[in-house]
């Protein structure tokens, strides 16, 4: 395997939908989607030493996703999420608590592959659990440039634990009610979504900040302005992942050193395809895999 270019971390588990399951977990999604684009990537997690944690490793084998990093751990269950689709295929989850993934230790090779790595990628949901948050702040510390996704989930989210992460990011992701709730914490009066994003760029002296809207697109604050995308039109299965999805694609082109509009646009190519895909790891069509560039 190529060094790691990129080390995604958190949560591997399995959602339960009412259509049976699908191997998922945010980072997990991120790392897979970045894999397909042909992206040398690490995931570091951690499963159970049972039959669920059997078939990650058996779904991660089959995507070519590498299971070095992924630790296996006798005590604690794999995790699972209980999922629901509301009539817009909206997904509402029952996130299993007291899982592997909330132990995920700071093994040495890890951490030297997280030193090495051009970026490192993290959620704030690994965080509920006291030892993966201790090691996610040790990972955080060695990394080069660290890519935050937000993904609040009650009740395992707190203003305290997200002013801890957005101060230690550079690149941060977020959706536009995330976006609303965060600004809220910090008594931004403005309705303005330009000036929300403003406020917090600065509050947390970030150099670039990525909003999404669902099937209104998304948004970008960094170095060179301000730049907006409205989308991209599609039938709707489910959305499970497709926030993934976009952070993959705009990664994917922020690596490549692309213009805000350019990772704007393929991350919302990428995010609108696994929207019309049940699950969030179908497998990438064209026009996808003709816009490869490694």
């Amino acid at each position: 395997m190529k060094n790691p270019q990129v080390i995604c971390f958190g949560e591997t588990l399995w959602d339960l939908l009412p259509s049976g399951k699908i191997a998922g977990g945010a980072p997990m999604n991120v790392a897979f989607q970045l894999t397909q684009l042909g992206v040398p990537v690490g995931m570091i997690s951690r499963i159970g030493d049972d039959n669920l944690g059997a078939e990650i490793l058996d779904f991660l084998n089959e995507k070519n996703l590498p299971t070095g990093f992924v630790q296996r751990d006798k005590k604690h269950p794999t995790g699972i999420v209980k999922v629901e689709l509301n009539d817009r295929g909206q997904p509402q989850y029952e996130i299993v608590e007291g899982v592997a993934w909330d132990f995920i230790e700071a093994e040495k090779w890890a951490i030297e592959a997280v030193t090495n790595a051009e970026a490192f990628v993290f959620g704030s949901l690994v965080a509920r659990g006291e030892k993966s948050r201790e090691t996610l702040l040790e990972f955080i510390e060695n990394a080069r440039f660290r890519v935050l996704d937000v993904n609040l989930r009650k009740p395992f989210y707190s203003k305290k634990l997200l002013d801890e992460l957005l101060g230690k990011a550079n690149f941060v992701k977020m959706n536009d009610e995330e976006l609303d709730i965060i600004s809220g914490w910090r008594n931004v009066g403005s309705s303005n979504v330009e000036t929300k994003m403003h406020a917090l760029k600065n509050a947390f002296q970030l150099d670039l900040l990525v909003v999404t809207r669902g099937e209104k697109g998304a948004l970008s604050l960094g170095a060179t302005g301000f730049c907006s995308h409205d989308g991209v039109k599609v039938e709707v299965v489910d959305t499970i992942g497709a926030g993934d999805a976009f952070l993959a694609g705009y990664l994917y082109k922020f690596l490549h050193k692309k213009s805000p509009a350019e990772c704007l646009d393929f991350g919302c190519q990428m995010g609108a395809f696994v929207a019309t895909r049940r699950g969030g790891t179908p497998q990438l069509e064209m026009p996808f895999q003709a816009r490869r560039e490694i």
